[in-house]
This record gives C-alpha cells, structure tokens and sequence, in this order.
C-alpha cells in the first residue's frame, strides 16, 4: 500500500495522458473514442477515489507526497533545479476528486453531441483533464506553471473547432485574456526563483515569512500572481471572456471552464505564499466581490439565452468564494473550499441538463421553450433539484458553502458587506426559478409541440442519478467533507537546508524561519 501510496498522483497524471495518447494513434471508427475517453474517464476517477479512501485526516502537510529532481541546472550558486514535487493536502484533495468525477460527465454529455472529429475532440479532452490534475497536486512553481499553460491550450483549440455560432473569435478571446497574465506571472516566478534559488512552495513560504525578500518585490510578485489567477476566475471587472467562452463552449468543457483552477491558485499561491500581502489587498477583493456578485445576479435577471444567463449567475457564485477565501477566515475559507466542490458537482449537472435541450431543440433561447415538462418529465425533474440546490436550498450542498461565507463575512470581516451578498440568495432564486418556469412549465411552444423529441437517454441518467444523491449527502452530512478541509502546514524542506541560506536583506542568516511561519 506504501507503494501505491507513492506513486497514486504520478497515476493519476499519467492515465488520462495515456489514454489521450491511445485514441490518438488509433483509427476513429464510430464510438471507439468515445468508448476510450470513457473507460480512461472511470480509471481516472477510480484512482482518485484512493486518496480520501486513504488520506490521514488531521495530519500536518501533504500526503502521497512525491519529490524527484526532475531538471538539473547544474548550478554553483546554489540555486536548484526543477523538482517533480506533487502531494495534496486538505485544500486539493476534494478538488482532485472533484475532476476525476467531472471527467465520466463530460465523456458521456459529449457521446452524442461530439459527431465530428471525436478522435481530436476525446484526445484533448483528456489532455484537459491532465492539466487540471497537475494545476492541483504541484508543489514546485515551474511545474505548476507548466500545468497552468498547459490547462488552455486544448480548451481554446476544442472551442474555436466546437463553437455554436463564432468558436474561433471566442476561443481567441479566451486565449488572449488568460494567456496574457500568465506572462507576469513567470516573471514573478523567475524572480522569487532568482533571490531564493527555489521553486519549492513550502521553501518559498518559509523565506517569504523569514522576511527573506524585499517587501517592494513581494507585493509586485503578490500583484502579478494574483492578477493572473483574477483573470481565470474570473473576479469582477476581469470577467469579458466569460459569457461568450460559455455560450460556445462544448457542454463538457463548459463544465472545467468554471473557475475552480482560479480559486484553487488564489488560495494556494497567493494567500498561501503572500499572506501579508493577501490581508493588505482584501478589502479590495471584497468590494469587487460584492460588486461581482450583484452583478452577475442582475445581468443574469436579464438574460435571454440560458448558457448566458448560467455564465452571470456562475460569476455571482464565483464572487461569493473570492468573499469567503479573502475574508481570511478559517471559517470562511473552509466555506469558499466547500462551495468550489459543490459547485462543481451543481454545475456538472446544469450542463448536462442544458446541453441535453440544446441538443435536441437546437437552440438555447429561452423564449423558444415552454411546456417542455410535458414532453421531458425526467430532465425537468432533475433540473428542478439542481435549481434549488444552486439557489442554495437548506438540506442540500449549495446552502452550506454559501452559510459558510455569509455568517464568517457579518462576524468576522463587515456586516454591510454580508448583507450586501445575501442579497444575491433572493436574486439568484429569482432568475434560476423563472428560468425553470419558463422552459419546463406554462403553455408548449410551437417548438416544443411541433418537434418530437426523447426524454434522457439511460447513460444521461446515469450521469445525473449520481450527482443529484451527491447534491442531497453533502447537504445533509457536511462534515464528512469538511473534516478534511483543514489549514495543514505545507513545509516540506528541513528547516536546516533554508537556515544555510543568507537572507539578502541582512547580514545573519534566516533564523528561527519554520517558527515565522503560521
């Protein structure tokens, strides 16, 4: 069990890229990529169910850690090289699973929308689902970044081939507005690498807290990071890529578009490395958070297309985490944590459910449907219980999270600032509530009368089934996700190797530096 415990992440890495590969080079005859992309899918998913099944709640640091030198730079400076250095902790580790589940989702959503091109379409996909992994588990900053890069080169390839109406102008806006931030951010990376001689996150965290680098650098490095990661989110007013990524999005990639690899960052890199500079910018991150949210809720209120309606109520909610990770309290923080995993497990059932009228009537105009409950009773059921666990329904998992952030903000950080956001919950369950009655209930259209359609096929179910008894458990018994959802304290490097160090601000060494950091 040691053994696998070692190798579970380099696994999980390596089986979607492998079954990537293994599509690749095989010939596309009818369902035979679907069908790979689906057994790698499962065998993805399976291996990360090893973690929580195995992971030593309470224990300090990461697990299944893995350190390797990967790129030696043969330096006499003492500078190190590149190291393969994966593990999770309380924050990745639901994250991680949370992917391995989205991956058979997205598989099956894409089986009979994806009729062209499935080969290239599959290969990415699981490419994708890679990059995602390695976002999660890296604990060396160039490799992080490799995984970082890597996250959007399939997606704006799979959107500009895919697109409903304009994929090519969306997948460059996309592009263009996540790509250009990464270029500070290497910077800020290469600088921190410079004046330390490290990629190690918990090095780094040691020699940001011993006071190592100069306070001007680490709040441009603090900005550089942060503002590479607003942008992924996105954080209000950084959002133009937003609706027009989702509106021509595959359903599947719709689905890991959502922020989570932002929000993941923000409070791994960025309140994790920069903590200082983290508490200074705050109330900045609340206000644009509030804004965020109201925002997204009202621009939602007037939409008429439903994939960009989703897209503004998933900025609101997007906002609502950016509240509780810069309230910078642990309650909060456990809230925003929680609210990434149930979002994601919400929003995967959304999209399957949109993804399933738009696929059959051929459009996402909301004012084309009426009466679909009629002709679809199965899909309006479950539309109806992923509506009201989004709209944050007591008893299911988007109450908690929300409860979460909202209570920790009113006691904790400011109480105009609570009720402000709590207003989004009346917002949010006025335009989810009218989106339900306006395509399942009142009269039929001449759509939705004139075009006889299918009710959800059994591998649809299949997908839904799971998810909806998920929505209802981490409603109901929390605790079982949250007792893993800790702070544990990342440091890796012993503290001799750090102390050996100078600090470049001062003539004696780094001292007492595992002390300095909380």
């Amino acid at each position: 069990m040691n053994d696998l415990n070692q190798s579970i992440l380099t696994l999980i890495l390596l089986v979607p890229i492998a079954g990537a590969v293994l599509i690749a080079i095989l010939p596309d005859r009818g369902k035979l990529s679907a069908w790979l992309a689906l057994l790698t899918a499962l065998v993805s998913f399976g291996l990360t169910l090893h973690l929580p099944a195995h992971f030593a709640i309470g224990q300090p640091g990461y697990q299944f850690e893995v350190n390797r030198l990967w790129i030696d730079f043969n330096s006499n400076a003492g500078h190190q090289g590149i190291f393969y250095h994966v593990g999770v902790d309380g924050l990745s580790l639901w994250l991680v699973v949370l992917t391995g589940l989205l991956a058979p989702v997205g598989v099956l959503a894409s089986w009979n929308a994806i009729k062209e091109r499935s080969k290239i379409y599959y290969s990415l996909f699981l490419v994708q689902q890679t990059a995602m992994f390695g976002v999660f588990v890296s604990l060396d900053l160039m490799v992080y970044y490799g995984f970082w890069e890597l996250s959007l080169v399939p997606m704006a390839i799979l959107i500009a081939m895919y697109g409903r109406k304009d994929g090519p102008h969306a997948a460059a806006r996309f592009f263009l507005f996540t790509f250009i931030p990464s270029a500070p951010l290497l910077v800020a990376i290469l600088y921190l690498y410079a004046r330390t001689g490290t990629f190690n996150l918990s090095e780094l965290q040691l020699y940001v807290a011993a006071g190592a680098i100069p306070s001007t650098a680490l709040f441009w490095c603090a900005l550089a990071f942060l503002f590479a990661f607003a942008v992924k989110v996105p954080v209000f007013p950084l959002h133009g890529w937003l609706a027009e990524t989702f509106s021509e999005a595959p359903v599947a990639l719709a689905m890991v578009v959502a922020g989570k690899l932002g929000l993941y960052s923000m409070l791994r890199f960025h309140v994790g490395l920069f903590p200082t500079q983290a508490r200074a910018i705050a109330p900045l991150l609340i206000a644009l958070a509030v804004i965020g949210i109201l925002y997204g809720a009202c621009l939602a209120l007037v939409q008429r297309d439903f994939w960009r309606l989703i897209a503004f109520a998933t900025l609101g909610h997007f906002s609502v985490t950016t509240l509780g990770i810069y309230g910078l309290s642990l309650t909060g923080r456990d809230g925003a944590i929680y609210l990434m995993i149930s979002q994601g497990v919400i929003e995967g059932a959304l999209f399957v459910l949109l993804g399933v009228l738009d696929t059959r009537y051929s459009t996402s105009q909301i004012a084309s449907y009426g009466g679909v409950a009629a002709r679809l009773p199965r899909t309006a059921t479950f539309f109806v219980i992923t509506t009201l666990a989004m709209i944050g329904l007591p008893m299911l998992n988007g109450f908690v999270g929300e409860f979460l952030i909202f209570s920790s903000t009113f006691t904790e950080v400011s109480r105009g600032w609570a009720i402000a956001g709590t207003i989004s919950v009346i917002l949010s369950a006025a335009y989810m509530l009218w989106l339900v009655q306006r395509l399942f209930y009142g009269p039929q259209s001449n759509m939705t009368a004139g075009r006889p359609v299918s009710d959800l096929s059994f591998g649809e179910i299949a997908v839904l089934v799971p998810l909806a008894v998920l929505m209802l458990v981490m409603g109901i018994v929390p605790n079982y996700w949250l007792r893993t959802i800790q702070r544990n304290a990342p440091v890796s490097a012993p503290a001799r190797e750090v102390r050996s160090i100078p600090n470049p601000l001062t003539s004696d060494p780094v001292r007492n530096v595992a002390e300095a950091h909380p």
